[in-house]
Order: structure tokens, then C-alpha cells, then sequence
């Protein structure tokens, strides 16, 4: 006889439940605890470096944070200097902005973004030109002053600035394509930061890229408005070659 059977103990090993759900339940929580951890462990918080975290955080366990929007375009940033710092450079430069959009009273007019490559200003295009045109305008000289100082006072950064247009075709005599219209508009930002001696020439970049990197499709007006933008990068210096 088999001595298991006389105590009433089976030889045959417990059923494997073949539901995972309950593991996966516990490796979320386990993952969510260890990101208040690391928020708790701040010696002091910074909205900037919150809102890094928690993007990087939502992007790892595919949710996505209540408060804070981010585009598609947008990717989550390693671990970085400039995310645990709340010295460090691109934080100033992140306060500075909410300083200056404030005191213009321009929150709603342009938006802050992160790229893997610095801090990202979009700003639509009738905040700096008329329709179909680059020339900057008069009443936007003094943004455009504004964030010119915020960068030259950063001086590990510098400054792509990018024209973006919608896919509608454009044939003046002075702007053949939105290829014309995006670049001239970038350039003539830049000269403005160089004739009023802001910002040193080899911290500026001008780019236009057309209508070939929208933010929407160009299926609506207001999609078509949001594509018309100028798009200020802010940089390290060091990564200059990659911006380029």
C-alpha cells in the first residue's frame, strides 16, 4: 500500500490554474509601487521632471496618464541628468518658458512638448506671420526677443528653428512651394535673433521642412491650422550634428 494514501495525501501534484491574469495583476502593482518609490525619493518635486517621469512610466505599462497629453509623435526619455535635476539646464529653460507664455499671456498660443532631442515650442503660424507670408510680424518681435534671451542665457543650448506649412499648394513669385515658404520663414526668425544681437550665429539653426512632417492629417481646416506651425527646438550643444 502506498503510505500517502493511508494519511489521505495525494501523490499527484496540484492543479496549475491556466489563468495569467492574476501574475500580470501583480507584476502592474509591483511596477506601480516602484514608481511611487522613485517619485517619493525626490528631495524636491519639479513639474517638469514629473511629467518626464510619468511619460516614461505610461509608455512602459501602455496606460496613459490623466492629466498630462502627449502626442503620438512624442517617445518616452531615458533616464536622464536633466530629468532628476531640477537644476539642470532644461529645467531652467522649461521654467523660463512657463515664466514668459505667462506674463504674455500666451498658454494657450504655444505648447511645450519633449523630444528625444530637447525641448520642443510649437507655435502656430499666425501668432508670427500673415497668411502666406515670412515676414515677422510687429507684434511678434517681442516673443521672439523673449526666447531668444531665455537660450542665449543657456549657453550649453542652442536653437533649431523649423517651419512647417499644410500640404495646400502654394505659386507666388516669391514662394514657388511651401518648400520656400517654410524655409524663409525660419531664416527670417533667425535673422531677427542675429540683427538684434541676442544669440550668437553658431547657436542658431534654420530649417523648413514643407508640408512633409505634419502633426494631423491634412483632412480638416483646423488640422491644416495645427500643421501651419514654427517649431522651436531647444538643444544641447553637444547634439548639434544630429539635429542637423
Amino acid at each position: 500500500m502506498n503510505p500517502n494514501s493511508r494519511y489521505g495525501i495525494s501523490s499527484d501534484p496540484p492543479p496549475v490554474s491556466d489563468n495569467g491574469s492574476a501574475v500580470i495583476y501583480s507584476g502592474f502593482i509591483i511596477m506601480l509601487l516602484c514608481f511611487f518609490i522613485v517619485l517619493c525619493s525626490y528631495s524636491v518635486t519639479d513639474s517638469s521632471k514629473l511629467a518626464l517621469a510619468a511619460k516614461s512610466f505610461s509608455t512602459a505599462v501602455s496606460v496613459s496618464t490623466g492629466g498630462q497629453r502627449f502626442e503620438s509623435a512624442e517617445i518616452a526619455l531615458p533616464v536622464a541628468p536633466d530629468m532628476v535635476s531640477v537644476d539642470s539646464e532644461l529645467a531652467g529653460i522649461y521654467s523660463n518658458v512657463q515664466v514668459m507664455t505667462s506674463s504674455l499671456g500666451m498658454e494657450n498660443d504655444i505648447k511645450v512638448t519633449i523630444s528625444e532631442k530637447g525641448l520642443v515650442l510649437q507655435l502656430s503660424d499666425k501668432i508670427l506671420f500673415d497668411a502666406g507670408q515670412a515676414d515677422v510680424l510687429p507684434e511678434a518681435r517681442r516673443l521672439i526677443e523673449h526666447l531668444g534671451t531665455i537660450i542665449a542665457n543657456h549657453p550649453s543650448y542652442s536653437l533649431r528653428i523649423a517651419g512647417h506649412t499644410d500640404n495646400a499648394p502654394i505659386r507666388t513669385s516669391r514662394y514657388p512651394s511651401n518648400w520656400e515658404l517654410s524655409t524663409s520663414r525660419a531664416v527670417n526668425v533667425v535673422r531677427y535673433l542675429l540683427d538684434k544681437r541676442i544669440i550668437a550665429a553658431d547657436r542658431l539653426l534654420a530649417a523648413g521642412f514643407g508640408e512633409y512632417k505634419p502633426l494631423f492629417p491634412n483632412d480638416t481646416p483646423e488640422n491644416r491650422a495645427r500643421n501651419r506651425r514654427v517649431e522651436l527646438l531647444f538643444f544641447r550643444n553637444e547634439i548639434k550634428k544630429v539635429v542637423q
